[in-house]
């Protein structure tokens, strides 16, 4: 089933073609647009507003808060050291498994192809440009490129979909 019986799914949350996702174990928050060819794994959280563009790959342990963007063939890893499973423990979760969360912040817009590394946070309203690889932390409003990516220019905020502060 390519959407799991156990997934958190908000209000008005669309995806495009779900016959053609593998989302599991989950939280999707409110008006989250999901796109064809993307798996969002166990123990993730994705926010508010959303929005997740075809042949993503958001792993276990990825925290994605309100209004995040994120391009086409966005990957995200969660084991810094991965290790080949023994043949007991293939589903991932045994001791040759050590999940690094990685925090994606309010806001923040990764482009296309960008590569992040477990354990990084990218900071709110920050900007990953298309290919860059993410390999530590990415300040609040820093615009980041390359492999390893590095910080280029600051904005001076970014524009919002929600007044800040509406709960939900």
């Amino acid at each position: 089933m390519p959407i799991d019986s156990n997934v958190v799914l908000g209000h008005r949350t669309r995806i495009a073609h779900p016959g053609l996702v593998n989302i599991y174990g989950c939280c999707i928050g409110d008006e989250v647009t999901i796109a064809p060819f993307v798996e969002i794994q166990k123990n993730c959280s994705i926010g508010h507003g959303c929005k997740i563009s075809s042949h993503s790959f958001i792993c276990g342990g990825v925290v994605l808060e309100d209004d995040v963007i994120i391009g086409h063939g966005v990957i995200f890893s969660n084991d810094l050291y991965p290790q080949t499973a023994s043949c007991h423990e293939q589903d991932g979760d045994g001791d040759d498994f050590r999940l690094v969360p990685t925090r994606v912040c309010r806001g923040a817009v990764i482009g296309s192809n960008a590569t992040i590394i477990a354990g990084t946070t990218i900071g709110e309203g920050a900007v990953i440009c298309a290919g860059a690889t993410v390999t530590a932390d990415v300040p609040p409003h820093a615009i980041a490129t390359g492999a390893p990516a590095q910080i280029v220019a600051m904005r001076g905020g970014f524009p919002s979909r929600r007044p800040s502060g509406d709960a939900r």
